[in-house]
């Protein structure tokens, strides 16, 4: 179960500093639990018991291409992602 706790527990949703350089977050007003970046990401995302997705404290275990592809599955993008310049990723 140690493998399912979010990166900061005080922000589940973020945003939360990834691989060094990038910003993500999940609005858990938009999430609907479809649980698709689940199973795009393991390593990266978990439904919190409100089926909410939160990032994981094992997401820097994924590669940045596979957390991106993750938001890309969510259908109706509750992940964002931004660069350290503040450039966004996912959504555009």
């Amino acid at each position: 179960m140690d493998n399912q706790t979010p990166l900061d527990k005080g922000k589940p949703y973020g945003p939360v500093k990834v691989k060094g350089a990038y910003k993500v977050w999940v609005d858990p007003n938009l999430c609907i639990g479809a649980a698709t970046c689940v199973a795009v990401s393991p390593k990266g995302f978990a439904l919190d018991t409100q089926a909410k997705a939160v990032v994981l404290r094992s997401v820097d275990e994924d590669t940045i291409e596979n957390i991106i592809e993750a938001a890309r599955a969510c259908p109706v993008a509750a992940i964002f992602i931004e660069d350290d310049k503040g450039n966004r990723i996912f959504p555009k």
